[in-house]
């Protein structure tokens, strides 16, 4: 067809051959504007069509008639989808090159609508020239460029494809909206307002690479170290940072992007995701805050499937591991993390080895009382650690483990406090850290075990307190340590407890009435009773003797009657009531009678249990006698208690002088109350009367 073109064009000249040099230049100039004319009718009909939709003013934007034209042209022969798409990405390049953006933003919205118009079968033809056109206007240095090819890769990643292209490649994308993710200025008013929208748009165009890869793994697997190395640090930063208020927030965005980065996670992509979040924090000292690490997780533990929650538990538990030899407030923040993640995922979060998350959790506490006794959290000795900053650690851990607890079913529990009863050392076991140490760790596992037993919830005691978990717990009742005794008292409470009555009991005065503490009574079971005649013999010897400890203190009696109460409301019945108050009496006279020495605040604090317990025992039932002896006591001691106080203005008091001395060297309030109530003055030869 061209060579038909020249011919004739020849023959027209040959024929028109001008007859002087002036008819020459004319007929030249005519000539060559024939020539161009021709050319450019003569170009294939796509580029014609693609050239008619840019305006003579760029911004009167796209001519949306022509582009309708191209758009049907493009529909009807979908081969050409390649050459129109090339060719609009060589027409940008120009415009892009002379710095003419109105016109690239035209071809980038041109390019958009082919997208959009196109079937699923032929987008194949499009994508590539499309994807290099958006390599190209990130590359600028114009952020504008960026935010409009970041939204033209969104409007993109919205697209489904039914045949995905195997060799197509997201790695510079992925690469390029991360650095866009960090993007920073240095003047502040730039910083909130321009660099935030690039951060956004960032942000926007990590989650359309998550979009349009996650789902088909024959594409490039987003969920390899080297992607998710980069996504995941890019969003962490802008969730950190909350200085924009706008609902486009950097912030908001990337929650938003986050959420459905984990929600899209399969079981063997969650540790690739969540190792990212652990580097992250500790390489931004971030788990020593209150708010940002927990934040992180919660986001984790709410986003991702629940079944896949004890990989992230995992996860945790090894890192806080692999940090044992970091500051206290460190590892303070990486068990804050754990038990917020366990309230969260109440159900499976610790996954099939329950045992092992308590074994790594006990382990700390371990090693945490080592740092406090040496002062040190290296073996070197070089990093000091304070009492303070351990202690705090060390309740982080107790509270987790109670967390933990609380997310397993009763026959798990059980298993979990045999195991820590297993983990208590008993005297002399750990020598290198002498008495303290051992003593240190006896105290730590009781309270474990207390938070554990504070949500244990049995209907049978036969298996909420076997032999082989009772015997060496009133094994501790009986040792000098009064907070050992007092943790042993309450782990006891607590698992009898099963109405939670105690704390109503614990709020009661000396003298109550039952009916206003609304208990909830139960009738014992007939496994409740078997476990009475195995071991009510034992319980009660241990109360005994624990009643005989003389640095018992006020906290131990109130221990005492709570659990001698308890053991009335849940297990009452005719044998057991005979036998608490044969106990009662064994008490009063072990105060009475004074054999064991014990100072006149422990005969105190033995009479108040006493009174204290026949007066709940005379209120809940039979034997009737008992309610009036009782109701007769109350009324005597209130009538002498009157009498006392009238006839006590009257004394006089003397001052032993000869006992000043050893007065000032007491030790005990008990020993200063017993030389006080001493008034006769046959004991004081030596005295001074003062009239009072």
């Amino acid at each position: 067809m061209s060579l038909w073109v020249v011919k004739c064009i020849s023959q027209q000249y040959v024929l028109n051959k001008p007859s002087s040099e002036t008819e020459v230049n004319v007929n030249s100039l005519s000539f060559c504007s024939g020539l161009c004319g021709c050319c450019w009718a003569l170009r294939p009909r796509y580029k014609r069509l693609v050239d008619n939709i840019f305006p003579e003013d760029p911004e009167d934007g796209l001519v949306k008639a022509n582009m309708e034209k191209l758009t049907f042209f493009a529909l009807s022969a979908p081969e050409k989808l390649d050459r129109i798409a090339a060719y609009l990405s060589e027409r940008l390049t120009r415009e892009l090159n002379r710095h003419r953006y109105g016109y690239v933003c035209i071809a980038m919205e041109a390019l958009e609508q082919l997208l959009l118009a196109c079937h699923c079968q032929s987008i194949n033809l499009l994508v590539e020239s499309f994807l290099s056109t958006l390599r190209l206007l990130l590359e600028a240095d114009k952020p504008h460029l960026h935010i409009l090819a970041t939204n033209s890769f969104v409007k993109f990643a919205n697209i489904e494809e039914d045949t995905p292209s195997y060799h197509r490649s997201y790695d510079f994308f992925v690469s390029r909206f991360s650095e866009m993710c960090h993007s920073e200025h240095e003047d502040p008013d730039i910083q909130n307002k321009s660099v935030a929208k690039i951060r956004v748009s960032g942000i926007r165009g990590l989650q359309g690479v998550v979009r349009k890869t996650v789902d088909n793994e024959l594409l490039v697997n987003i969920w390899e170290p080297r992607h998710m190395e980069q996504i995941v640090p890019a969003l962490l930063v802008n969730l950190q940072k909350h200085t924009h208020t706008e609902s486009e927030s950097p912030a908001e965005q990337t929650e938003v992007c986050f959420r459905e980065l984990l929600g899209r996670a399969a079981y063997g992509h969650i540790n690739n995701a969540v190792r990212p979040v652990l580097m992250h924090l500790d390489s931004h000292s971030l788990w020593e805050g209150q708010s940002f690490a927990v934040q992180c997780f919660q986001i984790i533990m709410y986003s991702i499937q629940s079944q896949h929650s004890h990989l992230v538990i995992q996860q945790l538990l090894g890192h806080l591991d692999a940090n044992s030899r970091s500051p206290a407030s460190v590892r303070a923040g990486i068990v804050r993390v754990l038990s917020e993640a366990a309230v969260i995922e109440a159900t499976g979060s610790v996954g099939p080895t329950v045992l092992e998350v308590f074994n790594t959790l006990l382990r700390q506490l371990r090693q945490s009382v080592d740092y406090e006794l040496t002062g040190y959290y290296d073996t070197a000795g070089k990093h000091r650690t304070t009492s303070t900053e351990e202690k705090t650690l060390q309740d982080a851990v107790i509270k987790t483990i109670g967390s933990f607890a609380n997310t397993l079913p009763v026959y798990q529990r059980s298993e979990v406090m045999m195991f820590i009863m297993g983990k208590i050392p008993v005297p002399g076991i750990y020598p290198a850290l002498g008495f303290e140490g051992s003593r240190m760790i006896q105290v730590m596992l009781l309270k474990s075990l207390l938070q554990v037993s504070e949500r244990y919830e049995s209907n049978n005691l036969l298996t909420a307190l076997p032999s082989s978990f009772l015997e060496p717990l009133l094994s501790f009742t009986l040792m000098e340590d009064p907070e050992i005794r007092l943790l042993v008292l309450s782990i006891l409470t607590s698992l009898i407890d099963r109405h939670h009555n105690a704390a109503k009991l614990n709020a009661a005065r000396l003298s109550f009435d039952v009916s206003l503490l609304e208990l909830k009574e139960n009738r014992s079971s007939r496994q409740d009773n078997l476990f009475m005649r195995k071991h009510a013999q034992r319980l009660y010897r241990h109360v005994y003797l624990a009643c005989k400890e003389e640095n018992s203190g006020q906290n131990h009696y109130q221990a005492l009657f709570s659990l001698l109460a308890i053991l009335s409301v849940e297990l009452a019945n005719e044998e057991m009531v005979v036998d608490l108050i044969r106990l009662v009496l064994a008490l009063q006279e072990l105060a009475l009678s004074n054999q064991e020495c014990l100072s006149v605040f422990n005969r105190c604090g033995v009479h108040s249990l006493c009174a204290a317990f026949l007066n709940l025992l005379s209120q809940l039932g039979p034997p009737p006698p008992l309610h009036q002896h009782v109701a007769q006591v109350k009324r005597l001691v209130k009538h002498s208690t009157a009498e006392n106080n009238t006839a006590q203005f009257t004394l006089k008091y003397f001052v032993c002088v000869s006992e000043e001395d050893r007065l000032s060297k007491r030790k005990s309030i008990g020993d200063v109350v017993s030389l006080q109530i001493d008034m006769d003055p046959q004991f004081c030869p030596d005295t001074q009367e003062v009239s009072v």
